[in-house]
């Protein structure tokens, strides 16, 4: 059994706290742990004390901290050439796009670095799709998009968020966009207009709380955006590159959208990196100068991006993926049973888990495992977040769960 961190001295936590609230934006409210080191399931902090992480990073750590794939690759491009700017070609971009194409079955690739900057990438190609592909006229393109959603904190993107501590005192709000309930077909289908050019979604929203649509929701989607002639847009962002126990979580359904958007866990969690990828149709709308990045694609993010590609096409990741999972969701499914946790929500390592209000917060809870030495993460007052990195042994994810266990007094 791996033990939970020891109590004691937490002086140099403590300063280094204290020092970030007073010389940083208050943006974050992040546990009071700092990590100091990390590899591959596990994080120490400054004092020594280790954690199991459990979240890994909103599945930017998919591969676990330090994978040796993927800092081997790093480091071999350092040596050699970082950064060119889209300015130039270099030696590994056409490899990078044509890999990243063939795994998603799609045609070209447009590289950005965070999930945030794909999205807005995303709805940017959408409207230019619209205007010279479609016919909509100039000004009058709209997306629709699901309640809840979190796709980043752009001004544009929290535009059509409907979470006030995302929204609120952000304004004035970008135009052209509807909001519809997660899952409600019907409300899609009266949303979409002549003027739609896209449907944005996140085949299971993350940040939400975990929230699996509907069975057959997703083919649904795909049917009635190919009736209307209107792109399907996937923020696979989070649940993209094997968290769900396959390559993306719209193969659940047997669907393929129009453009796949890509983060987080691209990057190998050594470096951000994210894409659109979709069809020449789509991404062929664009001409040089309508849009771009200076570290968009360069050098270092396509090296570890290839190698996180190779590990994927081996299928490893997706089986543990898949493996775990069930063996997550049977353990936590016991937890629904005890009047601890009111309801247990996901698909393959990533689960959302609503506490009981009764036994504490989400916080109250993330601090207190965190106290037993297992990192998770609150959301949306008593829910918390489990998507450890799919590298972690049964035996780690179990010591986990009984952390848990203990917490809720079950």
């Amino acid at each position: 059994m791996t033990p939970s961190p020891a109590t004691g001295d937490r002086t140099a936590t403590e300063s280094l706290i204290r020092s970030s609230d007073e010389h940083s934006a208050h943006n974050y409210h992040p546990l009071p742990i700092v990590v100091a080191t990390a590899d591959g399931a596990w994080m120490t902090d400054v004092e020594g004390r280790r954690y199991l992480d459990m979240l890994a990073g909103y599945s930017a750590l998919n591969f676990g901290h330090g994978n040796r794939r993927l800092i081997e690759a790093a480091k071999a491009q350092l040596e050699r050439v970082t950064l060119t700017s889209r300015a130039f070609h270099h030696d590994r971009f056409a490899e990078f796009c044509t890999e990243l194409a063939e795994l998603c079955g799609m045609e070209m690739v447009l590289p950005m670095n965070t999930g945030a900057e794909a999205v807005e990438t995303a709805v940017k190609t959408a409207r230019k799709w619209g205007y010279r592909v479609k016919g909509v006229p100039d000004g009058r393109a709209r997306i629709v998009v699901a309640a809840d959603n979190f796709h980043g904190r752009t001004t544009t993107i929290v535009s059509f968020s409907t979470d006030p501590e995302a929204r609120a005192d952000f304004g004035p709000y970008t135009p052209g966009f509807d909001i519809v309930p997660y899952g409600d077909l019907a409300a899609l289908r009266e949303a979409v207009t002549e003027d739609t050019v896209a449907v944005l979604l996140e085949p299971i929203q993350g940040e939400a709380g975990v929230l699996v649509p509907p069975a057959g929701y997703l083919r649904a989607v795909r049917e009635l955006t190919r009736e209307r002639e209107v792109l399907f847009i996937a923020d696979e962002i989070q649940s993209g590159l094997g968290r769900t126990g396959r390559t993306f979580a719209c193969e659940h359904e047997g669907v393929v959208p129009d453009m796949y958007v890509l983060g987080k866990a691209l990057g190998g969690g050594v470096v951000p990196v994210s894409a659109v990828v979709s069809s020449k149709a789509v991404l062929g709308v664009f001409r040089p100068g309508e849009h771009g990045s200076t570290f968009g694609g360069n050098p270092l993010a396509c090296a570890v991006a290839l190698e996180v590609i190779a590990m994927l096409r081996t299928g490893e990741f997706q089986q543990r993926a898949t493996e775990l999972g069930e063996h997550l969701h049977a353990e936590l499914g016991l937890l629904t049973g005890t009047g601890r946790v009111t309801e247990v929500r996901g698909r393959g390592l990533w689960a959302g888990v609503d506490i009981d209000p009764a036994y504490g917060t989400g916080r109250e809870i993330s601090e207190k495992l965190m106290d037993r030495g297992v990192l998770v993460k609150d959301t949306h007052g008593s829910t918390i977040r489990i998507a450890p990195p799919l590298v972690i042994s049964k035996e780690d994810l179990d010591w986990g769960l009984d952390q848990l266990r203990t917490v809720l007094g079950a």
